[in-house]
């Protein structure tokens, strides 16, 4: 079987199973170790203004040890309807935020406006009695592949800064957005106030990041990470990770290979695909009788609602196999 169920189903890059094989040595424990000493230096190099880098075990944990430092549990996340902390963390923001409200805004593409959140939040009365908002939240690439272009996080930014609310970035997908805009981390991320870095979709094995632009946070940070159980005794494993994947550019150039097999795919799919493709996911309307006869080839990948279907692609996908998924949906 072929599977595009996921970029989370492919496997480790083998050159981060060699970062961890060489960790494997005596250190000191939690994030006293040297790999994870470079952490702060390396994203400061890669963003080109200071940054703190944090290590935690799963994107939840990221986004939610980040949305931490702007929002207090009587306050609100500003996010799309579709969005992951919304749909699919089974609640977390409000656990680890302590009762903290999350409320949904429209937006083409599983993108946020402006506009949208202002039409959204300014009914809101700024008294006791209503909950008020304290940051936004917006999903590197969407939760349907879509890209904001840095014009878009500008735009949000400003208008974050004017209304006093923080700005945060889900970024599981981060790199295949970088990829997507030309190669730049700082480009991708603009002016937010922090970004959960994923690393574990695009070759990691247990290591996403918490980048914070304002370094003084990730003291607060550091407190609730171990509050929330994920400051790991041999932290060294985590960060041997990241490093790796930030060496070279591993990051970006798995990144770009998955984009580029998505692409092979979507010249197959013309009129069917329900989003631009700018990332590694496709959206694609097929009949559950059309769905059947790809499976029936090989092809393993989730249905979306009754008419559609989502692919994904990842570091090691296959081109031959990226190209005949795009012939097989073409020849439908």
């Amino acid at each position: 079987m072929t599977k595009f169920l996921s970029d989370n189903a492919a496997p480790v890059h083998p050159k981060v199973w060699e970062a961890m094989r060489v960790a494997d040595e005596a250190d000191n424990p939690y994030d006293g170790d040297a790999h994870s000493a470079q952490l702060d230096e390396r994203f400061t190099d890669l963003f080109g203004r200071e940054c703190a880098g944090l290590w935690v075990a799963t994107g939840t944990a990221a986004n939610c040890l980040a949305l931490g430092t702007m929002v207090h549990p009587h306050g609100a996340v500003v996010c799309h309807e579709e969005a992951h902390i919304e749909v699919d963390e089974g609640g977390a923001p409000g656990f680890y935020l302590h009762g903290a409200k999350l409320m949904l805004a429209g937006g083409e593409g599983a993108k946020v406006t402006p506009e949208g959140i202002a039409a959204l939040i300014d009914p809101i009365r700024d008294d006791v009695h209503q909950v008020q908002p304290h940051a936004i939240a917006i999903t590197q690439a969407s939760e349907y592949g879509r890209t904001y272009a840095p014009k878009e996080i500008a735009a949000l930014s400003a208008f974050a800064k004017k209304r006093g609310l923080g700005l945060h970035m889900d970024g599981a997908r981060f790199a295949n957005s970088a990829a997507f805009l030309g190669g730049s981390a700082a480009n991708a991320a603009g002016n937010v106030d922090s970004l959960a870095f994923g690393f574990i979709k695009n070759g990691g094995m247990s290591a996403e990041a918490v980048v914070l632009f304002d370094p003084e946070q990730a003291a607060q940070v550091k407190y609730r990470r171990k509050r929330a159980g994920h400051l790991q005794c041999k932290g060294r494993y985590l960060a041997a990770q990241i490093l790796a994947m930030l060496h070279g550019d591993l990051w970006l150039e798995n990144a770009r290979h998955a984009n580029a097999a998505a692409q092979d795919i979507a010249s197959g799919c013309t009129e069917r695909l329900m989003h631009a493709v700018e990332a590694n996911e496709l959206f694609v309307r097929l009949s559950p009788e059309e769905r059947e006869a790809l499976r029936s080839q090989g092809f393993e990948f989730y249905d979306w609602g009754d008419d559609a279907a989502r692919f994904v692609t990842a570091w090691n996908t296959r081109a031959e196999d990226a190209s005949a998924l795009g012939k097989a949906i073409a020849s439908l």
